[in-house]
């Protein structure tokens, strides 16, 4: 399919401020796709209250506008623009600005103004967003197409939350609808906690209400990044697994791409899904993000969200991979297909081809609560990491110690102070030095069944640091004039760095 030539505008939105919970991987987003966009010649208009990102940069855009992403602000720009426009074509394109841009874009379309200017939503229509969104609505989808998703109710007061928690037992999720990095949400383990947080979900979501879902805290955690063309053709770029078990927010989550312990058929019953949900949810072209729960010892696969956009594990996937999620997006939604774009890395196969990863990519976040003293530093369903680093390697192990590395705390692995006292507490809620005292763990002589029951993290996670600790615990009985040459070799492939070895 050739590209429109009935649209000669198309308007952006960007992601606003860089708070915990959006950050630089929507400028990144929205940076590629305005380069291109403009390079098959539309006319590029981005508005962004964020005047430092890449994506506000002059020459990004044809015209950029620094005003507050609101209804009021937004529909000024859309009226002048469209004025300038003189008739011609004018499109908004709301999936590369997150969570945001999608939420404005619903609210501009509930308020008819893009009605009212005749601009036309390309990416993903409103009724896909909604369908996505909405989370009552995905749960009726996701049965309609034979998924398992954990049951839950749709709540807008304290007496139907309560109710329905009664029903299903603690523990319970509560997921406010319409809200970013799980803004809001929590996990209630009794009807106290549960009070708390439904009240404050409910001030939170913009349409107040929150899902309260039965609990699949423990369960692993894996996501699919999934593009859809207008032919229908739908390919999978990269599968992410969670180191940690569900009940941790991914974006605190050290993540693994590819997955590394589900089988080919477990995996393929899981592509097979996302392909479903992608065509039933009906986002039209471009990236979206489907995340997956399965029960360690049963192997029930539940459905837990989908988001009909460029997210943030789309910007960890576009860099493990080298696929460029948010630019092929922009283009899909133009009316490319994805055999009419050729690959940037290879420049000779189409951007229908999967992606194939023959190495390990590792994603580890980062926190500062030392600026926060006196919060909490449990990590549960909320996001509070303000950063991430990824790091490659030919192994699991090589990419998480380069990882750690890249984390520029200023102390080396193993070097944290551990208190004993505290061990159980760090291993089970799940926190920040968790690695840190997994590590400790393993040198006391811990078994890998023991801290998988403590953890709920995967025992072939653990294996992999126990044998990064032997490991240590080899190099420590040599002195350094006198490391064999094979055990220097070994450590290497684990990524244990110089210094660690000196």
């Amino acid at each position: 399919m050739p590209r429109r030539n009935d649209i000669s505008k198309i308007l952006i939105i960007g992601s606003g401020p860089i708070v915990i919970g959006q950050s630089a991987e929507f400028d990144y987003s929205g940076a590629q796709a305005c380069k291109a966009l403009r390079s098959e010649g539309y006319e590029v208009v981005l508005v962004n209250s964020n005047p430092a990102t890449i994506m506000t940069d002059p020459e990004m855009a044809d015209r950029t506008y620094i005003e507050p992403l609101t209804r009021a602000y937004v529909e000024e720009i859309i009226r002048i623009e469209s004025e300038l426009c003189g008739g011609r074509g004018f499109a908004l394109l709301p999936t590369v600005g997150g969570q945001t841009a999608l939420n404005l874009a619903v609210e501009l379309d509930d308020a008819g103004v893009l009605e009212k200017y005749n601009i036309e939503l390309i990416g993903a229509k409103i009724r896909a967003i909604n369908k996505a969104e909405d989370r009552l609505v995905f749960k009726d989808a996701m049965q309609k197409i034979g998924l398992d998703v954990p049951k839950s109710a749709l709540v807008n007061n304290l007496k139907d939350g309560l109710d329905f928690s009664g029903k299903i037992g603690f523990p319970v999720i509560i997921r406010p609808s319409f809200t970013l990095g799980g803004s809001g949400g929590g996990i209630a383990y009794n009807r106290e906690e549960l009070l708390e947080i439904v009240t404050r979900g409910l001030d939170l979501s913009p349409v107040h209400q929150v899902l309260i879902e039965e609990s699949v805290l423990g369960w692993k955690e894996y996501e699919l990044e999934v593009v859809r063309d207008l032919a229908d053709n739908v390919i999978i770029i990269c599968s992410i697994e969670n180191f940690d078990p569900m009940g941790v927010h991914t974006g605190d989550s050290i993540t693994v791409a590819p997955a590394q312990t589900l089988t080919d058929r477990e995996y393929q019953v899981m592509r097979d899904a996302a392909i479903k949900v992608i065509r039933e949810i009906g986002v039209e072209t471009g990236g979206s993000n489907i995340q997956f729960a399965v029960h360690p010892s049963t192997g029930r696969m539940t459905v837990i969200e989908m988001n009909p956009r460029v997210s943030r594990s789309s910007a960890l996937a576009s860099k493990a991979t080298g696929f460029p999620i948010a630019k092929i997006a922009a283009k899909l939604a133009v009316g490319y297909t994805l055999d009419e774009i050729r690959n940037d890395i290879t420049r000779k196969t189409p951007a229908c081809f999967e992606p194939t990863l023959d190495y390990v990519v590792v994603k580890i976040p980062k926190w500062q609560f030392e600026k926060f003293p006196g919060t909490d530093e449990s990590l549960g369903p909320q996001m509070k990491s303000v950063g991430e680093v990824m790091a490659i390697g030919r192994t699991f192990k090589e990419a998480l110690m380069k990882g750690l590395r890249s984390l520029e705390t200023g102390k080396r692995f193993g070097g944290q102070k551990i208190e004993p006292r505290i061990l159980t507490q760090r291993l089970v809620t799940p926190h920040p030095e968790r690695l840190e005292y997994l590590r400790y763990a393993l040198r006391q002589g811990f078994t890998v069944k023991e801290l998988a029951k403590m953890t709920g993290i995967d025992p072939w996670f653990l294996y992999q640091l126990k044998e990064i600790t032997e490991m240590q615990l080899e190099l420590e009985k040599h002195p350094i004039e006198s490391v064999p040459a094979e055990v220097v070799r070994r450590a290497k492939r684990m990524g244990i760095s110089d210094p660690s070895l000196a």
